[in-house]
């Protein structure tokens, strides 16, 4: 049994006869499959001590690269024969980058490390042929850098993580209540004084523990565009997150005069150190609408990607019902109530976005009170959110706390560090169906795919961030990429078989992931307050 994670669609072989990579075996990359050429040579190549030459295509035991328009989007099919070499054709220019991942997972644990272990060693592997393509379009990981500041080699780092495990969408959720990450030229205080906190909440909100040092940090213009250079190297896009119009107390901080400046003093306001929802939220006023437009301005100069996250989601709605100020925007918009005024807030971005070329996506909250045609929806409150998403002809990013919050404990008992949530095991990912029941197969085709989320309130620094995202971002990956049987049909027996050899992968690649057996010892946080709920977390 091939132990490759995520598991492919179909295999041929292996046979025992196979192919050697060695000093000898050159590279011939056909137009089209550059990243990967690029991709082979200086990191499988760097780490196996093998210079992969350019070579003549017909050259025995050549690693060949192409495209073949026979294949869908996305797909691969690997082939290896004795004699001949090694041939990635791939649908697409993403097709064959996802096979050369498979390569290096054929290759061995050692193809996962930055330099030779044994330099000069012959490599073989077996004769086969591996047939493949992503059941989902959109196969997403999402990094919060707001609540805890994650340094750009980190972000990089994780963008090869992802490409390891051939997921495909960075969403970078950029802002939030405790730091701005993002250089904004037009507004210099957004970096001068939100992105920075006096101190910080070690555990849950209710943990008396504080650690009392400044905390923050961010990306300057440049920084991101290497992080989105350094993506779309591996065929990953960078989806920014701008929270609006809730979480926004970093923001506020910095400009007093976009909270609700008739209801508190907003110029008290710092840079929130505890963790929860804020009631400081924006006003809805044309001053904020122009601040964020130009705000956005900058992000759509910085992402290419087709789709920008507003956020939109907990926006607590004391401040809106007790200012007068916000009662007569209600009234002049000729609005119901709050929530209407939400869903006017977030119209307003949706039109302005998708008069730039680009599309509003957002948390399932942004249903509530009517949403804007083109807008699509990230479901994280369960599978409800995106039922009715579908059903009203939205596109949908299937991402249920339940399931895929990785922030969320991984087991019972007082061993796990800071307990969060519901226990969510490597099982209980793996059998988790981003599709949800009983949508029709029109409404089905708007679930773009799946993401899992990667929330920091806890998670102090990136061995933490390592330890809840893994391994269970690898059960989520061949979710999100294999078609799998029904969940209760799915053999998670032989995905642990296949993790046995994908642990040692990790171990390559310097991965701090939770081992089967529990916590190591230095992985622990005892008594370091968390929240953790009992049983299991609700199926909706």
């Amino acid at each position: 049994m091939t132990d490759l994670i995520p598991a492919p669609r179909a295999i041929e072989g292996p046979m025992r006869c196979g192919v050697l990579l060695d000093h000898e075996t050159t590279l011939w990359a056909a137009p089209g499959t550059q990243t990967t050429e690029r991709w082979l040579r200086s990191t499988l190549g760097a780490a196996l001590g093998l210079p992969l030459r350019p070579g003549p295509e017909d050259a025995r035991g050549c690693v060949r690269l192409l495209l073949d328009d026979s294949l869908e989007a996305e797909a691969y099919r690997l082939s290896v024969v004795a004699g001949r070499g090694v041939e990635i054709r791939g649908g697409d220019p993403a097709g064959v980058f996802w096979g050369a991942q498979t390569l290096r997972q054929l290759l061995g644990p050692e193809a996962f490390r930055r330099a030779p272990v044994r330099p000069g060693r012959t490599v073989g592997i077996p004769h086969q042929t591996i047939e493949d393509a992503p059941r989902f379009r959109w196969r997403g990981l999402l990094l919060d850098v707001a609540r805890h500041f994650m340094p750009k080699d980190g972000v990089l780092r994780y963008l090869d993580l992802m490409a390891a495990h051939k997921l495909n969408v960075f969403h970078f959720h950029l802002t939030d209540d405790q730091g701005w990450r993002l250089e904004i030229k037009r507004c210099p205080r957004l970096t001068e004084i939100a992105s920075w906190r006096s101190r910080t909440k070690f555990g849950h909100r209710a943990s008396p523990l504080w650690e009392e040092k400044p905390h923050g940090g961010y990306y300057t213009q440049d920084d991101i565009r290497e992080i989105v250079a350094y993506a779309a190297e591996r065929h990953i896009t960078v989806v920014p997150e701008i929270d609006v119009p809730g979480h926004s107390q970093a923001a506020i901080a910095a400009y007093p005069e976009l909270g609700n400046t008739d209801v508190i003093d907003t110029s008290a306001l710092s840079v929130w150190d505890t963790w929860g929802i804020s009631p400081n939220v924006l006003a809805p006023t044309d001053n904020t609408l122009r601040f964020y437009e130009g705000v956005f301005e900058e992000v759509l100069e910085l992402f290419p990607s087709q789709f920008v996250h507003v956020g939109g989601d907990e926006c607590r709605k004391e401040q809106w019902s007790e200012s007068p100020a916000v009662r007569n925007r209600i009234a002049d918009l000729g609005l119901a109530d709050e929530d209407e005024l939400q869903s006017w807030f977030i119209g307003h971005f949706d039109a302005w976005l998708a008069a730039r070329g680009r599309r509003l996506i957002g948390w399932d909250e942004i249903l509530e009170g009517g949403l804007a045609e083109g807008a699509a929806v990230s479901s994280w409150r369960g599978y409800g959110g995106g039922i009715a998403a579908a059903r009203a002809g939205h596109d949908v990013v299937m991402c249920p706390e339940q399931y895929v919050y990785l922030d969320h404990r991984q087991a019972p008992g007082e061993d796990e560090p800071v307990p969060i949530g519901f226990v969510r095991t490597l099982e209980d990912v793996y059998r988790f169906e981003p599709v949800p029941p009983g949508l029709t197969e029109e409404e089905a085709r708007h679930v773009l795919g799946t993401q899992a989320n990667v929330w920091t309130e806890v998670m102090e620094d990136a061995a933490r961030v390592d330890y809840q995202t893994f391994p269970r971002l690898a059960a989520f990956a061949e979710v999100a990429w294999s078609r799998l049987p029904a969940p209760a049909d799915r053999d998670f027996a032989g995905f642990e078989r296949r993790m046995a050899a994908h642990y040692a992968r990790l171990d390559a690649l310097g991965v701090a992931y939770r081992p089967p057996t529990g916590p190591r010892p230095w992985q622990k946080r005892p008594g370091v307050l968390g929240r953790p709920k009992e049983g299991p977390p609700p199926n909706k």
